[in-house]
């Protein structure tokens, strides 16, 4: 029987690029995000290529009820997970703290803490049983300082840098594993999210260097999830080579 990883946000990004990693390497994947299309479209590329199965599972991991009964309503067969990987979020908004958005707050607050929160709590009863899972949050370099403008995602992220080292901790009577993972800049959907949709804009953010692909945060998510029972990665922080951390990022002006 395959191992089994369940990937929120996987409809781009990280996390579709992981659902690929893991299915390539004979894991059965549970897929979750807002958009079914792009899931859908997932599931037919991977179960083309490879012998692993897809279940799609549609959710706003915002909403803690539709959350619970997601997990709940998994046929038994894929109740027994390994490895959950909680990807899905987001920044909205590069403003002064005086002048943000609210409810660009409270979306983040809601995809990035209490969304990681939900799908762990309810993932977690399946695990716990076996003595054996490992979950890996995804944060981020902002997770490690903050930035101007960056106020609120900054401080969902260190949520998740916090959230993981004390559920490291409560879970080791369970031998479960918790990997955070903090990439830096990374050319996905993530600047065009947080710049709503402004395409130049995003794109000036990855001029004259080379960031991080979405396919080399895959491949350290796996490489965590795939080390013997008795090792685990705690913290990892990655960045291209042009990247120090937050906010020290060498631009070659020749290339800009």
């Amino acid at each position: 029987m395959n191992k089994i990883v369940c990937i929120t946000g996987a409809s781009s990004g990280f996390g579709e690029a992981s659902a690929l990693k893991f299915s390539a390497h004979g894991y059965d994947v549970i897929i979750t995000g807002r958009r079914q299309e792009r899931l859908a479209s997932l599931k037919k590329r991977i179960e083309e290529k490879q012998d692993s199965k897809v279940y799609v599972l549609p959710m706003d991991v915002r909403n803690k009820t539709a959350v619970f009964q997601a997990i709940e309503s998994l046929p038994e067969v894929w109740k027994k997970i390994d490895v959950l990987v909680n990807n899905a979020g987001l920044a909205l908004g590069r403003d002064y703290f005086n002048e943000a958005s609210t409810d660009d707050w409270e979306t983040m607050i809601d995809t990035n803490v209490k969304g990681l929160l939900y799908m762990s709590r309810a993932v977690l009863p399946l695990m716990i049983p076996h003595k054996k899972g490992h979950i890996i949050n995804i944060g981020s370099t902002a997770a490690k300082e903050v930035y101007q403008k960056g106020n609120v995602y900054c401080a969902t992220k260190h949520a998740v840098d916090a959230i993981s080292r004390s559920m490291r901790i409560d879970l080791l009577q369970h031998k479960i594993k918790v990997t955070a993972i903090h990439p830096g800049a990374a050319e996905t959907e993530f600047s065009l999210v947080r710049l709503k949709q402004d395409k130049k804009e995003a794109e000036k953010v990855y001029e004259g260097y080379t960031p991080l692909r979405a396919d080399d945060v895959a491949d350290i998510i796996f490489f965590a999830a795939s080390l013997p029972d008795h090792v685990c990665i705690n913290d990892l922080e990655v960045t291209c080579v042009a990247q120090a951390n937050s906010y020290y990022l060498y631009k070659d002006p020749g290339n800009v």
